[in-house]
């Protein structure tokens, strides 16, 4: 019994030395508070920025092709566009993608009145866009008919969506944890043989389940992001639209992780085999970074960078509990390898901790951008309930660490050791369950928009209003509301005793900001000194309106109105 205290010392010396990570936190996260402080604002969802024509333009001859802009690139969606008229009737058209741009071509003649055109795109991240555009021409039409799809808004994911999403992530993570835990972190001798062999059964099982929820996902993104219902499954085209990225990322996923599985065998093996398990595993952990919110979040190689990261790191965790919790009891009644593994692990844990702290930092900023949008938002809301889940995950470590591991290096007998053993790997369990729930709520939040708003009561905001002369004249412009998303911007003008003024030629405005320039706003005439049109916001921050009118033929005025665009409904 002296001799196993003995032993047990170096162990101690060990344990004490791991609390120096804590420090590690601090730093590395005082490092992302850091970088993210200057980081410029994210662009997370393609936002609709220009069309041509405008909306509700009346315009002399019908257009050949009808033009919408985005913030970022996009893809199209078959059969994503439809064109009626203001009866209903459908006009035949067609519609390509190239770059940032969906062109709608009008392919048969149309008459005077309005016309809708219906459209739907997905963005970088892979979540939906849609909309309705309606124009003139001659003359508006005194009555509109209600067109499909006119009044659709983006529905959130399918929760069978959602639920795949989390089996998947679970089975992948354990899977991937349970080999990195069995050939890093068991020493590879007899006294361990048995507990490799147990763990590779839950892998396995981890590894089917990882594969098959994968794999199952697929149809219903499709059908998600195309907006389509499940007949559509049976056509070409329907799988032709999906991105390369989804069917690449599940491949990684149902290829990798069961090869994985395959090359650890029966958990005793080592060497280049072992060690490429590891490797196959950690590269299906990583793919799925390559698509959603990292792929339209920016800078996009740091942002897939530590999302890549926190993928590893969350895998290596919860994998190490699972291990644990199912080997722990029995190692410990093994002298001195329950405490190995322990301190072999948990050395490792501290670590995780820190870059889990550091990349989930990085990311949750530069997805949802502001702080008012974690609470404004559904996306947000869902990121505070992980953090906040989280929090729990690492208040039960500390109470493993702190409370529970001093009473099972004290112990010297073999019964109290796995009675202690015993209570760790409970607890140990517990921890593994929430994190769990925080993958859990990670698959709802992989297919939600970060500008999804919250399901609360609108709250108005009040117009903004700025004021400038240009010679003896008074320009007020008006922008309500001053939010991202679409907005009523009205220029009216008087002259020096208040009455209203037409000056030699109507009035010009450009619309910019440090990002974004939108360049010359067409404006419609509303009445005597009057002008109004509908811009788009992208981005919230400072905009700058300039507004040029000419006075006489010789005498043209500039000036530069400021307007502080909240963040709403993009």
């Amino acid at each position: 019994m002296g001799r196993s205290g003995t032993r047990v010392a170096p162990c101690l010396r060990l344990r004490l030395r791991l609390r120096r990570p804590a420090a590690w936190i601090a730093v590395l996260f005082a490092v992302g508070a850091f970088l993210l402080a200057g980081a410029p604002p994210a662009g997370a969802h393609a936002t609709l920025i220009e069309t041509d024509p405008a909306e509700g333009a009346v315009l002399p001859a019908a257009p050949e092709e009808v033009r919408f802009s985005f913030n970022e690139p996009i893809s199209g969606v078959p059969d994503g566009t439809q064109v009626f008229d203001a009866t209903g009737a459908e006009i035949a058209s067609s519609a390509k993608v190239s770059g940032s741009d969906l062109t709608v071509t009008l392919d048969e003649e149309v008459g005077d009145g309005t016309l809708v055109v219906v459209w739907r795109a997905v963005s970088n991240d892979g979540h939906p866009i849609s909309g309705s555009l309606s124009f003139s021409v001659g003359a508006p039409s005194d009555v509109v008919a209600e067109v499909p799809g006119e009044a659709a808004v983006n529905e959130g994911a399918p929760w069978p969506l959602s639920l795949l999403r989390w089996i998947g992530y679970i089975g992948l993570f354990v899977a991937a944890g349970l080999t990195a835990f069995v050939v890093l972190f068991l020493p590879a001798d007899r006294q361990t043989a048995d507990a490799r062999r147990r763990l590779v059964v839950p892998a396995r099982f981890a590894a089917v389940a990882a594969a098959a929820a994968w794999l199952a996902t697929l149809p219903f993104v499709a059908l998600y992001q195309l907006g389509l219902t499940a007949s559509a499954l049976t056509d070409g085209s329907t799988w032709g639209a999906l991105p390369m990225g989804e069917y690449v990322v599940t491949g990684a996923v149902v290829i990798g992780v069961p090869v994985a599985v395959m090359l650890l065998g029966d958990g005793r093996r080592t060497g280049a085999r072992a060690n490429a398990a590891v490797v196959v595993a950690a590269l299906a952990t990583v793919a799925p970074a390559f698509v959603g919110h990292t792929r339209a979040t920016t800078p996009e190689a740091l942002v897939i960078a530590a999302d890549m990261l926190h993928l590893l790191a969350g895998s290596v965790w919860l994998g190490g509990l699972v291990g644990l919790t199912l080997v722990l009891p029995d190692l410990a009644g093994r002298g001195e390898l329950g405490g190995q593994v322990l301190a072999r692990f948990s050395g490792i844990a501290a670590g995780l901790l820190a870059v889990l702290v550091v990349t989930g930092t990085l990311l949750g900023w530069r997805i949802v951008e502001t702080w008012t949008a974690l609470f404004d938002t559904g996306y947000g809301q869902l990121l505070l309930v992980k953090i906040l889940v989280a929090v729990i995950a690492v208040a039960i470590a500390a109470w493993n660490r702190f409370g529970l591991l001093p009473r099972l290096r004290e112990a010297t007998r073999r019964r109290e050791r796995r009675a202690g053993a015993g209570l760790l790997a409970r607890a140990t369990g517990a921890e593994a369950g929430v994190l769990v729930a925080v993958l859990l709520v990670t698959g709802f939040l992989v297919d939600r928009s970060p500008e999804e708003e919250a399901s609360v009561a609108p709250v108005a905001v009040a117009p903004e209003v700025q004021s400038t002369t240009l010679g003896d004249a008074e320009v007020r412009a008006t922008v309500a509301p001053p939010t991202t998303g679409p907005s009523d911007l009205t220029v009216e003008i008087f002259d020096s005793e208040g009455r209203p003024y037409e000056g030699y030629d109507a009035p010009t405005v450009q619309l910019t900001s440090d990002a974004v320039d939108l360049g010359a706003i067409t404006l419609e005439n509303r009445g005597p000194g009057v002008y109004a049109a509908e811009v788009v916001f992208p981005t919230a921050g400072t905009w700058t309106l300039q507004v040029s009118l000419r006075l006489t033929e010789f005498e043209n005025p500039v000036a530069n109105l400021d307007f502080s665009i909240e963040g709403g409904s993009g």
